[in-house]
């Protein structure tokens, strides 16, 4: 059996255990599979498992949340159907805390602040936007965000989504900061990055272990991507 050539532990894999595998997901790599037929997160997390504990069929992967293709950083899946049940039930009650890095070309006025929009989906040509005022087909979205610094004309926030929305801390900012994120031409930036990332980041995930119970926080390093260097001077 080849080893599969994805991840590494420290870098890729942030946590292992019997029910939990964390993943540090690359820019530009789906996290479940959809209408492009290219292969997803959940694919190359199963083949890894299979190749790790010589298992003779395929594993077992559950996804419980997902992050947009060109977004980096963390993702939980699941080893048991256990984990997955009880996982979906804390994602979808909101029952974890969820912090996001996110470049922009412009700084955020004011410097910290709370948003609300109704954002309804369009489907069609996967695109979401965002209302001020209560909308009939929008669903209620809100975060939280703060400037953590400046390099160059590159600014770092931190989001906290209290909601989980599509496409929402990407067409929050955009229209209700007027700030679109570094790389994401569909919201309002002027130019896609080299590598048709955009510079959104899951950085940290705080939940509880779906069966120790045990308060859990995981941390994503950034990519090595030049765009996020800016970030870099922030934490050194």
């Amino acid at each position: 059996m080849n080893r599969p050539n994805i991840w590494s532990e420290g870098r890729e894999i942030l946590f292992e255990d019997n029910h939990l595998l964390v993943i540090n997901k690359p820019a530009g790599l789906l996290v479940q599979g959809d209408a492009t037929g290219d292969e997803p997160l959940s694919k190359k997390a199963a083949e890894y498992l299979r190749f790790k504990y010589k298992k003779p069929g395929e594993a077992f992967i559950g996804v419980c949340h997902r992050i947009d293709r060109p977004v980096s950083g963390i993702v939980v899946l699941a080893k048991t159907s256990k984990a997955l049940s009880r996982l979906n039930e804390m994602f979808r009650d909101g029952l974890m805390t969820k912090t996001y890095w996110a470049l922009t070309g412009k700084p955020p006025i004011p410097e910290n602040g709370k948003l609300v929009h109704w954002l309804v989906k369009d489907t069609v040509r996967n695109v979401t936007k965002a209302y001020s005022e209560k909308h009939s087909q929008g669903l209620r979205s809100e975060l939280d965000y703060e400037l953590l610094g400046q390099a160059g004309n590159r600014y770092l926030l931190q989001v906290n989504p209290v909601t989980g929305r599509p496409h929402q801390i990407r067409t929050q900012l955009a229209t209700g900061l007027g700030t679109p994120i570094v790389g994401d031409v569909k919201y309002g930036f002027i130019a896609p990055l080299p590598d048709v990332s955009i510079a959104l980041h899951a950085r940290q995930l705080r939940l509880q272990h779906p069966v120790t119970k045990e308060m859990m926080t995981f941390v994503a390093p950034l990519p090595d991507a030049p765009h996020w260097d800016a970030a870099r001077e922030f934490y050194k």
